[in-house]
């Protein structure tokens, strides 16, 4: 016998969604039940970025590489900044890729639950989907970027050498680290504003305490090295330039670092999120 109107209604499961309490576990296994969202933001994200566009996706090769102009005109010829025996066009553009990917990452995380806002107060589903999403879509732009840096190196006539089998490891570590601060402001940007002025100061502050115009063996002290490798992108930088261009390998302290900083970061900032979300749809 077929049920209709209220019978059927009457038989349907009941779940009752209500706010979290303290601290609560990441229940990160969400994620996986809603891959399909996932893969459409992630797709909404890139067309949107480039909807309207005069020259659409080209923008993500334009702007590292009119940087890398702009240092090597003064920084490489007029301030004479050694380049570890690298040409310093491509040694500062293979600093600008990681770069880039990791700062656009950053800001399209920060922003991430703001401009979704009428998504999250329709709809229950896990909102770390949406940091996720902004930083993963970055990885389009990556791609550009990286098959120029790919033309450069062959310009030049550099071989990469076995170590370009780390390569993977120091993009996903560029990745945990914008998605990591990314959801510490994705979370405050929800109940202060304020964020989103700080933002362009912190991404440009970080910009000029990572070595990208500049390398990191200028710090001659072994242990002062380490301390700087404190800010994660010193080893992702450094780690790209090893694994691509054959410059001298970081010092692995300053690898580890930059690795366990980015880690508890990420923990933390996982731990941050999930204890704000339950305020997300009544504030945003």
């Amino acid at each position: 016998m077929r049920l209709t109107g209220k019978e059927a209604l009457q038989d349907l499961p009941e779940l009752i969604i209500k706010p979290t309490r303290g601290w609560q576990r990441l229940n990160l296994g969400e994620l996986w039940a809603y891959r399909e969202l996932l893969y459409f933001l992630i797709w909404r994200d890139v067309k949107v970025r480039y909807k309207q566009t005069l020259i659409g996706a080209a923008w993500a090769i334009i702007q590292p590489f009119m940087t890398m102009i702009v240092f090597s005109i003064f920084f490489g010829q007029l301030a004479g900044i050694q380049s570890d025996g690298v040409p310093y066009p491509i040694f500062s553009y293979a600093a600008l890729v990681p770069w880039a990917f990791f700062a656009n990452g950053l800001t399209n995380v920060s922003n991430s639950l703001v401009s979704s806002g009428n998504l999250i107060k329709k709809v229950y589903f896990p909102r770390l989907i949406i940091p996720l999403a902004g930083v993963l879509s970055g990885l389009v732009d990556f791609v550009l970027a990286f098959a120029v840096l790919l033309l450069m190196m062959l310009f030049y006539g550099i071989v990469p050498t076995a170590a370009v089998l780390t390569l993977p490891l120091f993009v996903l570590l560029a990745l945990i680290t914008a998605l990591s601060v990314g959801l510490w402001l994705s979370a405050l940007n929800v109940q202060f504003r304020d964020v989103r002025y700080v933002l362009p100061f912190l991404v440009q502050f970080w910009l000029f305490i990572t070595p990208i115009a500049y390398p990191s063996s200028l710090i001659e002290n072994p242990l002062l090295r380490v301390v700087y490798g404190i800010n994660p992108m010193a080893g992702v930088v450094e780690g790209f330039r090893w694994a691509l261009l054959g410059s001298p390998m970081p010092p692995l302290p300053m690898l580890l670092a930059s690795a366990f900083t980015a880690l508890i970061a990420l923990i933390s900032g996982l731990f941050y999120f999930r204890r704000m979300e339950k305020t997300f749809a009544d504030i945003v």
